[in-house]
């Protein structure tokens, strides 16, 4: 039997009929002969999914990739292993055109004995492992159980003390799910801790490991760091004499664009401006195929935390070499454009240059001077640059007016980390006009760049954001008719059309909740190598150039310029070229999973500084209505929280989807999108980051008057 199985692993009961010529009744031998053998540990598996000698692996399984060794090599470990021995080595081969396999993602791949363990030859990508709990260990007189991080999860998982891997009470950990249950709960065993929940800086610790954010790099990759050399400004444009200034939020952690504006002094362009946006070059120290590349290409962009930032770039080049840090040379990849008087670009040209930044300023230094009350620290030659830079973005402005992008209001939440790794504030950001600023030049220089690759005819990947679906645009018009708005479903789709309807309810009681449902209309923004424009800029054409420190995707850009325009060494290879596509839509999902780690953890942080003001009152708006009860957002802290069904009162509420509302059967009480109601905080739990409230009083919301009468259904149904 031992004899069969060594040279077929894997062979259910009716393999080794067949194999050993047994029939009839033979096979009740055969059947104790399998009890005996697993009973005395010389057998794994079962009649479904066959047998196995223990340490031995079949032809073909599924495996889950778990690391790296010190020489790079790729790592896995079967996806079912019940042995309590730790399972024997195995390498991944992979392809010479094969796209990287990370930490977690699952495959199906062919088995070869080597000396040391196993050789695997990936035969089918299947996705990010889903046996997979994280969690907290919770240890009581009752045993040891996790709680899920997830707030969908509605059980908790009983862990054996042999399988706890010496996690200690309150500890973040991942966990496998394996087979049985343990007073009545599901069994888990836990393969990895993460680090104690009382310890600062947790919560974005869960985010990352949640979302499968890698966060520690390569050695090869931090070796190729180290070694980055000092600029050689040979063969470069000389930019070290203009007064390029970088303008930054007061938090930032790396400058990677700086911006100057000047008086044209072309007579036959009387009033107009010449702009310079110089971006840190990137692509001088991350070239294509290095192992700062591949990493840079994983991880598809930077994640940024209230308290950490995972960066796409090893500190010594993001926080360092790339960033244009104040009085110091740095490799750029700068355009020059002329504007006219009404700040319509006339042309442009990229430069490959070296700069030197003339100060660093926050948005607020910057404002101040543009206010008129600069700070006694900034040079004549700063104020010099600052007067002329709010000259030349008046006259953006001016274009910006004539083209009329989307226009939507949406504060944005500050979260400050105190000392002790808790939230010290929450707040919304004021919204500086030097922020305007500086968007407005991103955005001129982002044009640029997609319209000389366009005219080199080399292919790029384009930020892209395509008109809203017609199914969107339909229950956007079923929701303004709920406010006695119109809006014509047939007419020909531009951003005026929204921003003619944000004016009109600005100032209202339905100022809020229309830009937040105006937003919702829209479609997503992706990467794609096809140019289908940006709607929501309003612009033809439209590329990523000015972030190459965060951005893969303006790294890709900027490698298309060098080769395009021959500016040197470092341009996009053919290898990237015919990959295209593929790494539009690679960097398309990573930024998707950073919107989500950012979302999760902010959640988190926000319920945790909600946690000691539970049953206190606060009104609220309703920004979202379902069928099990309405999301309602806080004024102060734009903290946000379900409202169940169940709580709305005695009587059955009716979701009626086309006017986004929750309509009582017996009274007509109507909880629309928009209303604001009094509530009180029922449960904060920082481990999913879910708010609950409860309505503070049986009472009608607030609500606009011109809003139609409730609707009292015609017929009652049972709940």
């Amino acid at each position: 039997m031992l004899e069969a199985l060594a040279s077929r692993p894997g062979a259910t009961k009716r393999d080794l009929s067949r194999m050993l010529g047994i029939k009839g009744s033979d096979r009740i031998a055969l059947k104790r002969i399998l009890k005996e053998l697993d009973a005395e540990g010389l057998l794994e598996g079962n009649r479904k999914r066959g047998y196995t000698q223990p340490g031995v692996l079949p032809d073909v399984a599924v495996l889950e990739v778990t690391g790296q060794d010190m020489d790079g090599e790729l790592l896995a470990r079967p996806q079912r292993w019940e042995s309590n021995d730790e399972p024997p080595q195995i390498v991944v081969v992979q392809g010479e055109d094969g796209a990287a396999l990370g930490q977690g993602e699952r495959i199906l791949a062919r088995l070869s004995k080597a000396a040391d363990g196993y050789e695997a030859r990936v035969i089918k990508r299947l996705g990010a492992s889903a046996h997979r709990v994280l969690g907290v260990l919770r240890v009581s007189s009752q045993g040891l159980r996790i709680a899920p991080i997830d707030r969908k999860s509605r059980t908790e998982f009983s862990v054996d003390p042999r399988e706890r891997n010496s996690a200690q009470n309150n500890e973040l950990v991942l966990a496998e799910p394996i087979a049985g249950r343990a007073a009545g709960f599901p069994r888990a065993r836990i393969v990895e801790r993460i680090g104690s929940m009382d310890a600062p800086k947790t919560v974005s610790l869960i985010a990352i490991h949640a979302h499968g954010i890698p966060t520690d790099f390569p050695k090869e990759a931090l070796d190729e760091a180290e070694k980055a050399g000092a600029l050689d400004p040979r063969g470069r444009t000389d930019l070290r004499n203009i007064p390029l200034v970088t303008i930054d939020p007061e938090d930032a952690r790396d400058h990677d664009d700086a911006v100057w504006a000047g008086p044209d002094p072309d007579p036959a362009n009387k009033g107009g401006h010449i702009c310079l946006v110089a971006i840190a070059d990137v692509a001088h120290y991350v070239t294509p195929g290095s192992s700062l590349d591949k990493e840079a290409y994983k991880r598809g962009n930077s994640v940024y935390f209230p308290d950490r930032v995972v960066p796409m770039l090893p500190e010594k080049l993001s926080a360092d070499l790339c960033s244009l840090k104040e009085g110091v040379d740095r490799p750029c990849l700068a355009v020059r454009m002329v504007l006219d008087a009404h700040g319509r670009k006339r042309r442009h040209e990229f430069l490959r240059g070296t700069m030197r930044s003339a100060a660093r300023l926050t948005y607020a230094q910057a404002q101040h001077a543009f206010d008129g009350k600069p700070d006694a620290t900034l040079s004549d030659t700063t104020k010099g640059s600052l007067t002329a830079l709010w000259k030349a973005y008046s006259a953006l402005v001016e274009e910006r007016e004539a083209r009329n992008p989307l226009d939507l209001d949406l504060p944005e939440r500050r979260i400050q980390i105190g000392a002790d790794g808790k939230i010290a504030s929450i707040a919304f950001r004021e919204r500086l006009e030097s922020m305007r600023l500086i968007e407005e030049f991103m955005v001129l220089a982002n044009v640029a760049a997609a319209e000389s690759l366009e005219k080199a005819r080399m292919p790029l990947i384009y930020r892209v954001h395509e008109e809203p679906s017609k199914e969107k645009l339909f229950a956007f018009s079923d929701y303004l008719k709920t406010i006695g708005m119109n809006f014509a479903k047939g007419q020909v789709m531009k951003p005026s059309v929204f921003n003619r309807i944000l004016s009109n309810a600005k100032n209202g009681p339905h100022e809020q909740v229309m830009n937040d449902v105006v937003l919702r209309t829209q479609a997503q923004a992706i990467y794609d190598p096809n140019n289908l424009g940006h709607f929501g800029l309003n612009l033809a054409k439209y590329a990523h150039f000015t972030s190459p420190i965060r951005r893969y995707a303006d790294l890709i850009v900027h490698r298309a310029l060098i080769r395009a325009l021959k500016l040197g060494d470092g341009g996009l290879t053919d290898r990237e070229v015919a990959r295209l596509g593929e790494i539009a839509e690679h960097i398309s999902t990573t930024e998707r999973r950073a919107m989500a780690a950012e979302r999760d953890s902010n959640d988190r942080y926000v319920a945790a500084f909600m946690e000691d003001r539970v049953g206190a009152r606060f009104d609220a708006r309703i920004t979202g209505v379902t069928r099990f009860g309405l999301f309602v957002r806080l004024a102060e802290t734009g903290a946000e929280g379900l409202l169940p069904a169940r709580t709305l009162g005695t009587e059955y509420f009716r979701h009626d989807e086309r006017r986004h509302a929750m309509i009582g059967e017996r009274t007509g009480t109507v909880y629309s999108l928009g209303d604001v109601v009094a509530v009180r905080l029922a449960e904060a739990a920082p481990l999913t980051g879910g708010l609950r409230f409860d309505l503070a009083e049986a009472a009608a919301p607030a609500r606009d008057a011109r809003r139609p009468a409730p609707i009292r259904p015609r017929s009652k149904r049972r709940r």
